[in-house]
Protein backbone atom coordinates (compact mmCIF):
# COMPACT_ATOMS: atom_id res chain seq x y z
CA UNK A 1 0.00 0.00 0.00
CA UNK A 2 2.53 2.62 -1.11
CA UNK A 3 0.38 5.00 -2.70
CA UNK A 4 -1.52 8.09 -0.86
CA UNK A 5 -4.78 8.53 0.56
CA UNK A 6 -5.79 12.31 -0.05
CA UNK A 7 -9.91 11.95 0.15
CA UNK A 8 -12.91 10.29 1.88
CA UNK A 9 -13.33 9.06 -1.53
CA UNK A 10 -9.94 7.01 -1.76
CA UNK A 11 -10.15 5.83 1.58
CA UNK A 12 -13.69 4.40 1.01
CA UNK A 13 -12.27 2.36 -1.83
CA UNK A 14 -9.31 1.58 -0.13
CA UNK A 15 -11.29 -0.01 2.35
CA UNK A 16 -14.00 -1.69 -0.17
CA UNK A 17 -10.69 -3.00 -1.64
CA UNK A 18 -9.34 -4.70 1.92
CA UNK A 19 -12.87 -6.78 2.44
CA UNK A 20 -12.93 -5.03 5.92
CA UNK A 21 -16.86 -4.31 6.41
CA UNK A 22 -17.86 -0.98 7.24
CA UNK A 23 -20.73 -0.97 9.67
CA UNK A 24 -22.69 2.48 9.75
CA UNK A 25 -24.89 2.01 13.24
CA UNK A 26 -28.02 3.80 12.54
CA UNK A 27 -28.92 5.39 15.89
CA UNK A 28 -32.13 3.96 17.35
CA UNK A 29 -34.71 6.04 18.99
CA UNK A 30 -34.30 6.66 22.85
CA UNK A 31 -37.30 4.43 24.53
CA UNK A 32 -39.07 6.16 27.72
CA UNK A 33 -38.13 4.53 31.00
CA UNK A 34 -40.00 4.33 33.23
CA UNK A 35 -41.09 1.98 36.88
CA UNK A 36 -44.60 -0.10 37.65
CA UNK A 37 -45.97 3.18 38.95
CA UNK A 38 -45.29 5.42 35.72
CA UNK A 39 -42.18 7.49 37.34
CA UNK A 40 -38.96 8.14 36.07
CA UNK A 41 -36.22 8.47 38.51
CA UNK A 42 -33.14 10.40 37.86
CA UNK A 43 -30.22 11.67 40.26
CA UNK A 44 -28.85 15.21 39.94
CA UNK A 45 -25.42 17.00 41.48
CA UNK A 46 -24.73 20.01 42.21
CA UNK A 47 -21.69 21.12 44.38
CA UNK A 48 -22.04 19.01 47.23
CA UNK A 49 -25.57 18.76 46.84
CA UNK A 50 -26.89 15.26 45.51
CA UNK A 51 -30.81 15.05 44.83
CA UNK A 52 -33.15 12.02 44.01
CA UNK A 53 -35.87 12.97 41.81
CA UNK A 54 -39.02 10.44 40.84
CA UNK A 55 -41.05 12.61 38.16
CA UNK A 56 -44.52 11.43 36.98
CA UNK A 57 -47.77 12.71 35.27
CA UNK A 58 -50.06 15.35 37.36
CA UNK A 59 -50.78 18.76 38.09
CA UNK A 60 -46.90 20.59 39.07
CA UNK A 61 -46.99 19.77 42.61
CA UNK A 62 -43.46 19.65 43.71
CA UNK A 63 -42.48 18.18 47.23
CA UNK A 64 -38.41 18.08 48.25
CA UNK A 65 -37.52 16.40 50.90
CA UNK A 66 -41.75 16.26 52.34
CA UNK A 67 -42.23 19.88 51.84
CA UNK A 68 -43.66 21.88 49.17
CA UNK A 69 -41.28 23.56 47.09
CA UNK A 70 -42.27 26.92 48.11
CA UNK A 71 -41.59 26.07 51.66
CA UNK A 72 -38.30 24.32 51.20
CA UNK A 73 -37.04 26.75 48.76
CA UNK A 74 -38.52 29.91 50.40
CA UNK A 75 -35.99 32.39 47.68
CA UNK A 76 -38.35 33.13 44.94
CA UNK A 77 -34.92 32.73 42.76
CA UNK A 78 -34.52 29.79 43.82
CA UNK A 79 -37.94 28.16 42.81
CA UNK A 80 -37.20 30.16 39.59
CA UNK A 81 -34.40 28.08 38.90
CA UNK A 82 -36.17 24.56 39.62
CA UNK A 83 -38.65 25.40 37.20
CA UNK A 84 -36.39 26.19 34.31
CA UNK A 85 -36.22 22.74 33.40
CA UNK A 86 -40.06 22.68 33.21
CA UNK A 87 -40.65 26.22 30.65
CA UNK A 88 -37.50 24.81 28.47
CA UNK A 89 -39.05 21.72 27.91
CA UNK A 90 -42.87 23.09 27.65
CA UNK A 91 -44.37 21.22 29.99
CA UNK A 92 -45.06 23.08 32.98
CA UNK A 93 -47.84 22.08 35.47
CA UNK A 94 -47.87 18.66 33.78
CA UNK A 95 -45.33 16.89 35.85
CA UNK A 96 -45.43 16.30 40.14
CA UNK A 97 -42.01 15.60 41.08
CA UNK A 98 -41.14 13.94 44.55
CA UNK A 99 -37.33 14.71 45.50
CA UNK A 100 -35.18 13.85 48.49
CA UNK A 101 -31.88 16.18 48.49
CA UNK A 102 -28.76 16.07 50.68
CA UNK A 103 -25.84 18.19 50.84
CA UNK A 104 -24.84 21.54 50.23
CA UNK A 105 -26.77 24.46 50.80
CA UNK A 106 -30.40 25.67 49.80
CA UNK A 107 -28.74 26.97 46.26
CA UNK A 108 -26.69 24.05 45.17
CA UNK A 109 -29.76 21.64 46.49
CA UNK A 110 -32.14 24.04 44.03
CA UNK A 111 -29.09 23.06 40.98
CA UNK A 112 -29.17 19.20 42.18
CA UNK A 113 -33.22 19.11 42.05
CA UNK A 114 -32.97 20.64 38.42
CA UNK A 115 -30.66 18.69 37.14
CA UNK A 116 -32.30 15.55 38.21
CA UNK A 117 -35.39 16.68 36.96
CA UNK A 118 -34.28 17.83 33.48
CA UNK A 119 -32.97 14.15 33.69
CA UNK A 120 -35.96 12.41 34.71
CA UNK A 121 -38.10 14.52 32.33
CA UNK A 122 -35.81 13.55 29.33
CA UNK A 123 -35.88 9.47 30.24
CA UNK A 124 -39.85 9.99 30.69
CA UNK A 125 -40.17 11.38 27.52
CA UNK A 126 -37.32 11.28 25.37
CA UNK A 127 -38.76 13.74 22.42
CA UNK A 128 -37.49 16.58 25.48
CA UNK A 129 -34.25 15.38 25.25
CA UNK A 130 -33.26 17.91 22.62
CA UNK A 131 -34.09 21.25 24.03
CA UNK A 132 -33.19 20.43 27.78
CA UNK A 133 -29.23 19.06 26.13
CA UNK A 134 -29.42 22.69 24.25
CA UNK A 135 -30.21 24.41 27.60
CA UNK A 136 -27.60 22.88 29.08
CA UNK A 137 -30.02 21.19 31.69
CA UNK A 138 -28.36 17.54 31.38
CA UNK A 139 -24.72 18.05 31.88
CA UNK A 140 -23.30 18.13 35.38
CA UNK A 141 -22.17 21.46 36.22
CA UNK A 142 -18.31 20.00 37.85
CA UNK A 143 -17.27 23.30 39.41
CA UNK A 144 -16.61 22.90 43.09
CA UNK A 145 -14.81 25.00 45.87
CA UNK A 146 -11.31 25.16 45.50
CA UNK A 147 -9.47 22.88 48.16
CA UNK A 148 -8.09 24.71 50.81
CA UNK A 149 -3.50 24.99 50.57
CA UNK A 150 -0.98 24.68 53.10
CA UNK A 151 0.98 28.10 54.09
CA UNK A 152 -3.11 30.34 52.73
CA UNK A 153 -5.57 30.98 54.63
CA UNK A 154 -8.20 30.01 51.99
CA UNK A 155 -7.70 28.41 48.68
CA UNK A 156 -6.08 31.48 47.13
CA UNK A 157 -6.36 34.02 50.19
CA UNK A 158 -2.80 34.39 51.39
CA UNK A 159 -1.89 35.92 55.19
CA UNK A 160 -1.87 39.20 55.55
CA UNK A 161 2.08 40.54 54.82
CA UNK A 162 3.27 42.79 57.37
CA UNK A 163 6.65 45.06 56.08
CA UNK A 164 7.83 45.75 59.61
Amino acid sequence: MSEEIKSLDELKDAVADSGIEVVAEETAPREPVRDALGRSYATGKRKDAVARVWVRPGSGRVVVNGKPMEEYFARPVLQMVLNQAFGVAGVAGQFDVMATVKGGGLSGQAGAVKHGVSKALSLYDPSLRPALKAAGFLTRDSRVVERKKYGRRKARRSFQFSKR
